[in-house]
């Protein structure tokens, strides 16, 4: 069983930056896929992006360009760098990383925008 926490949520003006990190209590070289996933209130979780274990990336629509997710093995985390943060990005993230038999998640780490 693999243990996922998330930090570095928190309360950011509209343009500025944050970055999350997704500790696993085990090794994520495993992991075929790696992702960050969002729930905004009142509407349905939705994949922010993944990385895949060939390095391939997929990024939403709505934060092409301004997001950007990356690991490292040695500390078994992944991060998502967030720049030019708007209202929008306003929501719960989730860690989720899935193996050839499981997958896990976090408990979620609250982001809010200001305008």
């Amino acid at each position: 069983q693999v243990q996922l926490v998330e930090s570095g949520g928190g309360l950011v003006q509209a343009g500025g930056s944050l970055r999350l990190s997704c500790a696993a209590s085990g090794s994520i070289l495993s992991m075929n896929v790696m992702g960050w996933y969002r729930q905004a209130p009142g509407k349905q979780r939705e994949l922010v992006a993944s990385l895949e274990r060939t390095g391939r990336t997929y990024y939403g629509d709505s934060v092409k360009g301004r997001f950007t997710i990356s690991r490292d093995n040695a500390k078994n985390t992944v991060f998502l760098q967030m720049n030019s943060l708007k209202f929008e990005d306003t929501a719960v993230y989730y860690c989720n990383m899935a193996g050839a038999r499981y997958e896990y998640w976090g408990q979620g780490t609250q982001v809010s925008v200001s305008s």
